[in-house]
């Protein structure tokens, strides 16, 4: 019952937006920029009317309603970069995963009809070039089931009794406070306290949780993007990084830099090649990316870590050098993805 309301109130809001900032319009128009009926419209009018905001009739042929000259709104100033971002930021799967579609959605119809007619069009016409999204051509972004009831928790400062998984230990249940939720790199992270002391979760990891009554203990002056910076300068510290000098063909070392890695010094080494600096995380790190690059790179220094990526390359050749199982697959063959990625 309480739904209607505030779904009256958002429509009133948009409508006064429309009125202050596209000027006279009639009641057809109205009706189909709301999706509801020319006698929805005439009720909310007389329902502005009422509440002191400043909207007139004007009849005939051009006609329609409008507001009185100087009245203003505190929806202002957004320029169409701003617009264009919010509108951009709206093909994105973060408001779906957080549950906040639909809020996200009434939010970005207030800021569209409260542009001017030039930006309104400038800024829709970007956005719908635009496209953000987790997935790929195979791989769906990581799906994690508890999010939303870590999200409500956050939101109502309240404690959640979770049982998580380390990377080499046994589920255990503990108890928390949390604090913040962080998304980076398509995954999801718990900031909370654990008896005292500052702890991060990775969600795909929490096996189960339960909300409890008993409030947060917030810490005074918490700033979430501060952890998250301190965090992450914490593990890179920890991490054992090794910069190795790599020969790749010219149009895959854009790549690179665009894919996250750690690129330095770039040298032209002709026939189309570059010699890249790269700073790994380690030896998987790097056997990783040159799996990926395969016969479009060679690592070239230093030797010990060329040395450890061919002995790893041997053991894989190796494993897979005999003939696997017949294992008959039902089905289609695997289909390339587009423009053949």
């Amino acid at each position: 019952m309480e739904r209607f309301p505030v779904v009256r109130a958002e429509r009133l809001l948009s409508l006064t937006l429309m009125l202050r900032y596209r000027g006279r319009m009639t009641a057809p128009e109205i009706a189909r920029e709301l999706e509801v009926s020319v006698r929805t419209v005439l009720r909310d009018i007389e329902a502005l009317s009422s509440a002191g905001i400043p909207v007139y009739a004007e009849r005939g042929r051009d006609g329609g309603f409008a507001l009185l000259p100087g009245f203003t709104t505190d929806l202002t100033g957004l320029t169409v970069d701003e617009a264009t971002a919010l509108l951009a930021a709206s093909t994105s799967a973060a408001p779906a995963t957080l549950g906040m579609a639909p809020a996200f959605a009434a939010a970005m119809r207030k800021v569209t009809v409260s542009l001017p007619e030039v930006q309104r069009a400038a800024a829709t016409r970007a956005s719908e070039r635009i496209l953000v999204t987790g997935s790929g051509w195979l791989a769906e972004p990581p799906y994690d089931p508890h999010l939303g009831l870590v999200q409500q928790a956050v939101f109502d400062d309240r404690r959640v009794r979770i049982l998580y998984r380390p990377r080499d230990r046994e589920p255990g249940w503990r108890t928390v406070d949390p604090l913040g939720l962080i998304s980076a790199a398509g995954r999801w992270y718990l900031v909370a306290l654990h008896r005292g002391a500052q702890r991060t979760y990775r969600l795909s990891r929490i096996v189960d949780v339960r909300k409890l009554d008993t409030p947060v203990r917030r810490p005074e002056g918490f700033d979430l993007a501060q952890v998250w910076q301190r965090r992450r300068a914490d593990f890179r510290a920890e991490l054992t990084t090794v910069t190795a000098t790599v020969r790749v063909r010219c149009h895959r070392s854009a790549e690179l830099a665009a894919g996250g890695i750690s690129v330095g010094r770039i040298r032209d080494d002709g026939d189309g090649w570059q010699r890249v600096d790269i700073e790994f995380g380690g030896a998987a790190h790097a056997g990783a990316l040159m799996w990926q690059l395969g016969d479009d790179a060679e690592l070239l220094s230093p030797s010990a870590l060329r040395d450890e990526i061919r002995a790893r390359a041997e053991q894989l050749a190796v494993r897979h050098g005999s003939s696997a199982p017949d294992r008959t697959i039902v089905g289609e063959p695997a289909r390339r993805p587009p423009d053949g990625r």
